[in-house]
């Protein structure tokens, strides 16, 4: 019940801050959203995409999902919601920024490096959705074998980052916007334990400090 009545409190501050006048940010948004970027992010209680970015509300449309997957396009209904959130951000909002959130420590990845471990623990349905990435492990198990287990899945979490950046591009429509220079795709890593957030480039085929960690 404490729980409970912080987060009562805290809708209370959320509401003196955005509806005490005609005049506050949901005067405006009331009347519909636009929002510029759409930022699909880890479920993770430690990664939230507004307060990362410090975000109004109406600044971001935000698709949560375990590891901050994107499955690749197809037209059935596998995988619904993540699509048709994503269709409608892209044809309905005009969105002209993808930013796909990854973070360290993702529980996510972790039992993706786990492999066979996850039937191990009863996850009914874990193994499948971030058997999206599969090849992201496989990659990594090529190319770091000997490396310590955080090592590996770190790898794996900017590897998995990049498939999903990959299947974006599989839908026709997100393409068709990206060959226009109407809609640009990021990759960010946000480190928990630095505070820093690394961006992929595509020139160098690295990820580079966006935002270097926080001074001591």
């Amino acid at each position: 019940m404490k729980d409970i009545a912080k987060f009562i409190a805290g809708f209370e501050r959320f509401q003196e801050k955005y509806f005490r006048d005609e005049q506050s940010v949901f005067s405006r948004l009331r009347r519909g959203q636009r929002p510029r970027a759409l930022v699909i992010s880890c479920c993770d209680s430690r990664v939230d995409p507004a307060m990362l970015t410090g975000a109004d509300p109406g600044d971001l449309f935000v698709v949560r999902n375990v590891a901050n997957l994107v499955p690749p396009y197809r037209d059935d209904s596998e995988a619904p919601g993540i699509r048709a959130a994503i269709e409608f951000a892209v044809k309905n909002l005009g969105v002209e920024h993808i930013i796909v959130l990854g973070h360290s420590s993702c529980g996510g990845i972790q039992a993706l490096m786990e492999g066979e471990g996850i039937s191990a623990n009863n996850y009914e349905f874990i193994g499948a959705w971030v058997g999206i990435a599969r090849r992201a492990r496989e990659q990594v198990l090529r190319e770091l074998p000997q490396k310590p287990p955080a090592v590996q899945a770190r790898a794996c979490e900017q590897a998995a980052l990049l498939i999903s950046l990959e299947n974006l591009l599989s839908f026709p429509w997100i393409r068709e916007r990206v060959d226009n220079n109407a809609l640009e795709l990021h990759g960010w890593h946000f480190d928990i334990e630095t505070g820093e957030l690394l961006a992929y480039s595509a020139e160098s085929a690295t990820f580079s400090p966006l935002v270097r960690q926080a001074a001591p």
